[in-house]
């Protein structure tokens, strides 16, 4: 098992948000990975872990063939662009974009005055060439959320064998996950594998068992 602890890494950040990456592909990033991030799990190749400044924003900007999922930790964003353009994400919203070969163009903006949180991770999705898409979802209490990834049968999620899950656990409930998988402890603390983790650690394991120390919510990744 291995765990990378947040507030090891570098804080970077852009226009108004400052951001930790804790996820960095070379498939994408190439010899641009910082030191320190994981390269990810099968498609998975981006996150992470950002507050935008008081009234802060991304501005405007494109993505193009990449799956863009976005978790709102603390706080609202006010959502702009060429997909569902005027949403408002709150706490435990899960807003997820598919840019496909259509592409498509966003801004996120804190419209407070104090700063928020959102977790964001990129998945490459393993068709080219598809139509942008948006998707809505909200986590809930003592529930597995998987807002990404599945059988090509149904279309509540975008189909794909990488899955990404939003867990929330109340103190003394447990998680397993068999089989390889990325946990990242954005809220909470507790025992991964009977090892301490906290807020802010990505654990990096095979056959995750998470005891809930405190109130916990969890991001997994994993292959189905």
């Amino acid at each position: 098992m291995k765990i990378i602890q947040r507030n090891t890494l570098r804080r970077g950040g852009f226009a108004g948000l400052r951001e930790t990456r804790l996820v960095m592909s070379p498939r994408i990033f190439r010899n641009q990975c910082e030191s320190g991030t994981s390269p990810g799990l099968g498609k998975f190749a981006y996150l992470a872990d950002a507050r935008f400044l008081p009234l802060g924003e991304t501005r405007m900007h494109a993505h193009r063939e990449i799956d863009v999922i976005s978790i709102m930790v603390e706080g609202r964003i006010q959502h702009e662009g060429s997909l569902h353009d005027g949403h408002e994400l709150k706490v435990d919203d899960i807003q997820v974009q598919r840019a496909g070969g259509e592409g498509f163009r966003h801004n996120e903006i804190n419209p407070d005055g104090e700063k928020n949180r959102m977790i964001q991770l990129w998945v490459i999705p393993e068709v080219a060439d598809q139509p942008a898409t948006y998707q809505l979802f909200q986590a809930q209490a003592g529930e597995r959320t998987r807002v990404y990834g599945g059988s090509a049968d149904q279309d509540s999620t975008i189909p794909a064998r990488t899955a990404v899950e939003v867990a929330h656990l109340s103190a003394g409930e447990k998680l397993e996950q068999a089989g390889r998988c990325l946990a990242y402890v954005a809220t909470g603390s507790g025992l991964c594998n009977k090892e301490k983790v906290a807020e802010g650690d990505l654990v990096d394991t095979r056959d995750l068992a998470y005891k809930a120390k405190t109130d916990s919510k969890l991001v997994l990744v994993f292959e189905t």
